[in-house]
């Protein structure tokens, strides 16, 4: 099965009161398949270093699976 891993923008009430109280009115996360994975991000860059960390995962998982 082939993995999809994105990243998505989340707007206003989407973006956690953590966030919001420190007057982001944005954040990016993680979504593998569609769902979100881990934590909402104040960053596009760190949401895409979590990005590629999670396509290096599930590329050795991958890799593993065919030994």
């Amino acid at each position: 099965m082939q993995n999809k891993v994105d990243v998505a923008v989340m707007i206003g009430s989407g973006v956690p009161e953590t966030l919001r109280a420190l007057g982001q009115r944005a954040c990016w996360v993680v979504l593998l398949n569609g769902e979100q994975r881990g934590t909402a991000f104040a960053s596009r860059d760190e949401a895409e270093e979590c990005r590629t960390a999670w396509q290096a995962l599930l590329r050795m998982e991958q890799s593993d699976s065919l030994h």
